[in-house]
Formats: structure tokens, C-alpha cells, sequence
């Protein structure tokens, strides 16, 4: 039975797998607009008959993404019906038996990874994401697939029009023997009308237009653009049912911030407190074990909102990875729960951008560090030039804090904030 009869498909789908006949075939767009069930179906197609004599690939970020991102889905009976049974892997392994074909299994998430396909001969690759890896690997991986009838598939979400692989593969498909399909959210009419309306609500400017649009655009203006100081910043704060984090941005000549964020009872996160150094203003500059003294005098000094009791103890205090000697400080006074902070940049600035959007994030007055510096946080015109998302590296210190707070303790309020969902590509 073909596939195409085995599953529910839109027409831009069965468009996209009869004409995925190409050297390299990429389907890109918005998120969940169908794109990667249509070319996991494809790419199950090949590996059935795909060229003996080659070794077959699958590629994603880390290992751990593909899993979730392709490999989960393919063994999942309620996507794939019987078909998931033709598809077995052990999660971090590094290979697959996919319709009883031997398939490699790569994460390829910096420069170093290229090393890695050096010396195979490839019948046929399976990308994921392929924005997210370093050109450097897929011009390797894409000239191991010299095997007679070779063929590679790939997805990706837009991004910065100046990528790599836009400019170099989307806008050339003549010279390097591509075809590409677009997708928008429109375009998977299987998903439920309020998840669309709700997904739109999610997203605003820059992620909206590229996640929800498929649009490859730049980066431009405030980072985020929904924030209204009369909206998001209040005077009460209702009472914190758990107090998630102090996050730290560690600074000696730039300034220190240190934020104190808690799950209130009515579902929303607030940034109740800040503690702020700024070393220039105050013409003297602060030790580690200075910073760890005000840090904890500060802490025992915060109120609990609409109590009289004074005195905080985060779960965990989140610290600039940077900043080693002052984690090594804080070990030494005896604080417990310090953890490096997650900072993957624009992952981070997209789950502030959410909970702001989605009025999920608020901020206390007093924290006027932080209030000051965000109608300020901007995306670098310069970077974005050179394809690269990234915001300008001045007055940031508290906007890194809150980002680094926010994504780290992430899996911590998650599930008592039902407005917000994890968006799968």
C-alpha cells in the first residue's frame, strides 16, 4: 500500500511527495504546516528502494532533536499506523533500522561535526532543521551522497534571508539541483481551528512572521516589540506559590543583575525583585564575595507579596555560564541550587517574547534596571546582514538575566501555564 493512501494528507503535501524527485528536495515554512510529515513519508518511500552500495544518513542538531523531532514521529502508530513498526531505534543510539535498512543516526550542532561523514559514500540523507547545522557539514554530507540515484531531504523553518542555506542552496536550485516547497500554516487543514488561532497568538513580530508566515525575514527594531510598560509592570504582585530562580547576568565593569522571579497563584511568572550593580555609576567595582554578600542581603530583605514576612530562598539561582569564579564563590557561601544558566539566545528571547505577548510575564515597578533596558533591546542590524540573529550587546544586563531565568527553569512552570504550548516543527 502507498503511503499516500495509508495517511490523511493536504494537496500541498501530495504535491510536494510526487514532485520530491530532485538531487535535493527541502521542505520549508512555518511551524506545524506539515512539511515534515510529508517528507518523512518521502524519505520512507526511498529507504525502501533506495541505492544498494551507500550507507543511508539522518542528521539533526543533536541526536536528541531528530529523536524528537523525526524519529519519535516515525515510530508513532498514531501517525505512521502499521508503518511504525518498520521503524526501530533505541533513543541516543547511533544507528536505525528503518524498513530494514541499516540508517546512521548524526547530530552535527557546531563546525566540529563535519569530521564526521568524512570518508562515507551516501545513498540518500535525511535532514533535520537544516538552518540549525554548520554549512561546512551539509556541503560534506551533500557531496557523500555520490551513489548513482543519491538523493537528500531536508526541513527547515525560515530564517535570517542572508542564510547560508537560502542563499546558497533556496535561491540556487538550477546549480545545485534542488526543489523546494513552501509551507504555511494555512496549509495543514487537519490541525484544529482553535490551535491555529491560538499558535498565532503565541508568536509575535519576527517569530510570528517566520513561524507563522514561513517568511525568511531580518531581524529588525525591538526584540520585544509587545511589551507596554503600562501593561507589564505593576505595583502587586499576588502571592508566589513557588519562587523559581534569582538569575544572574555577572558583570565587574559592565553591571551585575540578579532578578528574582516566582509562579504567582494566577498562573503568570513575575519578576517580583532586582538586585543591580553598576560599577561605572557607582565608581567602584565589586568582588565576587562582595556580589555574594549583597546577593543574600538582598534576598533576606525581599517581602513575600501580600504578606508581611521578608526574607527569600529561590530553588535555584541561575548564573551567567561565563562567570566560573563566581559560581565557585557562591559554592563556597553555601548556596544551594546554583546552575549555569541555558543560554541558547534566541530560543530564550523567543520564550520571553511569548509569556510577554501572551501578558504571561509581568514585572514588578521596582525592578528599574530591567523596565529601562527593554524597550532599548534591539536585534544588530550588522549581524543580521551576515545572516545572523543576535541582539545589540549594550544595556542588556538585565534582559540576559531574565532570558537565562526564564529558559532555565523552564520545565519548572511549563505545566502551570496552560496559555503557552511547545511548538513542534
Amino acid at each position: 500500500m502507498s503511503l499516500l493512501d495509508a495517511l490523511p494528507l493536504s494537496r500541498k503535501q501530495i504535491i510536494s511527495i510526487v514532485e520530491a524527485e530532485s538531487r535535493i528536495n527541502a521542505w520549508e515554512g512555518s511551524v506545524r504546516s506539515g512539511k515534515t510529515i510529508a517528507s518523512l513519508i518521502c524519505w520512507l518511500e526511498f529507504v525502501r528502494t533506495a541505492p544498494r552500495g551507500g550507507e543511508l544518513v539522518m542528521v539533526g542538531r543533536t541526536r536528541d532533536s531528530l529523536y524528537r523531532n523525526v524519529i519519535q514521529p516515525l515510530t508513532n502508530p498514531e501517525i505512521f499506523g502499521r508503518l511504525a513498526k518498520q521503524v526501530k531505534y533505541n533513543p541516543g543510539a547511533p544507528i536505525a533500522i528503518i524498513m530494514g535498512r541499516i540508517v546512521h543516526v548524526l547530530g552535527a550542532n557546531d563546525a566540529k561535526a563535519e569530521p564526521k561523514v568524512r570518508g562515507m559514500t551516501c545513498s540518500g540523507a535525511y535532514v533535520d532543521e537544516a538552518t540549525t547545522l554548520p554549512k561546512t557539514f551539509f556541503d560534506q554530507l551533500l557531496a557523500r551522497c555520490s551513489v548513482k540515484g543519491a538523493k537528500l531531504f531536508t526541513t527547515t523553518n525560515p530564517d535570517n534571508p542572508a542564510h547560508w542555506f537560502r542563499r546558497e542552496y533556496l535561491k540556487r536550485p538550477a546549480e545545485t539541483g534542488l526543489r523546494s516547497w513552501h509551507f504555511t500554516l494555512d496549509d495543514n487543514p487537519y490541525l484544529d481551528p482553535t490551535y491555529v488561532a491560538f499558535l498565532k497568538s503565541t508568536y509575535t513580530g519576527l517569530f510570528y512572521r517566520r513561524n507563522i508566515l514561513g517568511h525568511w525575514v531580518q531581524a529588525e527594531g525591538a526584540i520585544y516589540d509587545t511589551f507596554d510598560e503600562t501593561r507589564h509592570v505593576v505595583k502587586d504582585v499576588p502571592h508566589i506559590q513557588r519562587w523559581l530562580c534569582d538569575a544572574i547576568d555577572y558583570g565587574t565593569t559592565n553591571p551585575y543583575a540578579d532578578l528574582l522571579i516566582g509562579l504567582g497563584v494566577d498562573q503568570r511568572l513575575y519578576v517580583v525583585s532586582e538586585y543591580r550593580w553598576d560599577s561605572r555609576a557607582e565608581r567602584r567595582k565589586k568582588t565576587d564575595a562582595e556580589y555574594s554578600q549583597a546577593r543574600r542581603r538582598w534576598l533576606a530583605a525581599v517581602p513575600h507579596p501580600q504578606t508581611n514576612v521578608l526574607g527569600v530562598q529561590p530553588e535555584w539561582t541561575v548564573v551567567d555560564p561565563s562567570a566560573a569564579s563566581y559560581v565557585e564563590q557562591l559554592h563556597r557561601d553555601g548556596v544551594h541550587g546554583v546552575t549555569p544558566a541555558d543560554n541558547t539566545v534566541l530560543d530564550g528571547i523567543r520564550t520571553v517574547g511569548s509569556l510577554i505577548a501572551a501578558n504571561r510575564l509581568f514585572i514588578h515597578e521596582s525592578a528599574r534596571g530591567l523596565i529601562e533596558e527593554i524597550p532599548g533591546y534591539s536585534w544588530d542590524d550588522e549581524k543580521a546582514e551576515k545572516g545572523e540573529d543576535a541582539p545589540i550587546k549594550q544595556d542588556d544586563h538585565s534582559c540576559d538575566a531574565l532570558r537565562y531565568g526564564i529558559r532555565t527553569t523552564e520545565a519548572l512552570w511549563r505545566p502551570h501555564i496552560p496559555m503557552l504550548l511547545e511548538v513542534a516543527a
